[in-house]
């Protein structure tokens, strides 16, 4: 099956998870698609093909050596709640020529290259975009497709020499619990990669260490026409909390290494109040400073309204970067499987976390690789065909050069 087909088939799937849901899955729906590349997985000879009851699925390629490592490849199935993953209704650009593309004329919604600047390097390449009514979810079903066109080349191709390769497809990455029934001694892999990121020729070994804080503000309602030297408005509390963080250290602002605070939530009333915020660094020491700062902020406005301010800190995730500098030469066959294809490698920082992060931190060392996708969790998401075909090369490669060195 071509990757084009392959993709097109999964993303055929409504796969997306909830926030709101307890269970694991979040959603039964992710399951569903599951099931299929259970099948598919066996049709194309892999041993040990089950599906858990946390919807995750497992499969091995059965080497035909036992020369060099047990590499293992990771993708996710389920897409964003940020937006539909219902119907996706898919649009082919063959052969870009650099022109502005329209996804929805009615909705004037267009990809414009002056817009989105990565489109100048997909010249000449198949690209899929959506209709504008819903996600792509090439985030993560580019790289499931990628990892099942491997699996289906080492079928047709049996002469091509490879140690046993474990490959498994994961739910909820997109609400931050894709590890958290992961069976790290069932995959049984030397180390791993997930298959989960952007622009091909990049990839990541570092990501953000990344803490939630919740502030907790307490007012005093009191009727406004008697409120003079009484009321405490925890709103005004709240205002002037947000603003007082500035306005240098936030998504918007920031870029590469720069970390930032991301107020995501806000909600309450005169008499309470809370924000939400995710924090976010790739150095801890940095993460210490928006913490100190965020603790100042809370102590000054407390000298004002007497234990008003209250934060609790969650810690979400590490920056994998501290396990991986470890295990160099699983970073090092990347960029050298990558010149080997004539490829631009560029080790980038993840500015958010990935499933792999959580693996590296439960033993299982796991960079990330791209798949072509691009614009994530929104109507704007696209995808290029022609990266999607150069990441299958890609890990090929990778497992080629493994066994020969």
């Amino acid at each position: 099956m071509k990757i084009e087909s392959r993709f097109l088939k999964y993303i055929s799937f409504d796969t997306q998870s909830s926030e709101e849901s307890t269970t694991s899955p979040s959603t039964d729906k992710q399951k569903v698609l599951g099931e299929f590349l259970a099948e598919e997985m066996r049709i194309l000879k892999l041993q040990d093909v089950m599906q858990d009851e946390y919807g995750i699925v497992y499969g091995t390629i059965p080497g035909n050596t036992d020369q060099g490592d047990v590499m293992g490849f990771i993708a996710h199935m389920d897409t964003s709640p940020d937006a539909s993953g219902e119907n996706v209704n898919p649009q082919i650009i063959r052969n870009y020529n650099g022109q502005v593309i329209t996804i929805n004329d009615e909705k004037k919604m267009y990809l414009d290259p002056e817009e989105y600047p990565e489109l100048k390097n997909l010249i000449h390449h198949d690209i899929i975009t959506t209709d504008g009514t819903t996600l792509l979810g090439a985030d993560d079903k580019a790289g499931i497709a990628i990892i099942m066109s491997v699996a289906e080349y080492m079928y047709r191709h049996p002469e091509f020499k490879h140690n046993d390769i474990k490959i498994a497809f994961t739910c909820d990455e997109e609400v931050g619990r894709g590890t958290e029934h992961f069976n790290i001694e069932r995959f049984n892999a030397d180390y791993a990669y997930t298959v989960d990121g952007g622009d091909i020729n990049q990839y990541n070994f570092e990501n953000f260490n990344a803490y939630k804080a919740i502030v907790h503000i307490t007012g005093q309602s009191f009727h406004t026409g008697d409120a003079k030297g009484k009321m405490v408005n925890a709103l005004t509390i709240a205002r002037n909390f947000d603003s007082m963080l500035g306005e240098a250290n936030r998504p918007e602002t920031t870029e590469g290494y720069e970390g930032f605070y991301h107020l995501y939530d806000m909600h309450g009333d005169v008499s309470g109040a809370t924000l939400t915020y995710l924090l976010r660094e790739h150095d801890m020491s940095k993460m210490h400073k928006l913490m100190e700062r965020m603790s100042s902020t809370a102590d000054y406005l407390n000298t004002i309204h007497e234990n008003s301010v209250q934060i609790e800190y969650v810690h979400q995730y590490d920056n994998m970067k501290d396990i991986i500098v470890k295990v160099p030469h699983i970073v090092e066959q990347i960029d050298i499987a990558m010149r080997d294809l004539g490829m631009d490698p560029r080790p980038t920082p993840i500015r958010g976390g990935t499933d792999g992060a959580m693996l590296s931190y439960k033993g299982l060392p796991c960079p990330n690789l791209g798949t072509g996708g691009y614009n994530y969790h929104g109507e704007y998401e696209y995808a290029s065909l022609t990266q999607m075909k150069k990441g299958v090369e890609l890990i090929l490669r990778m497992i080629k050069n493994n066994i020969e060195d």
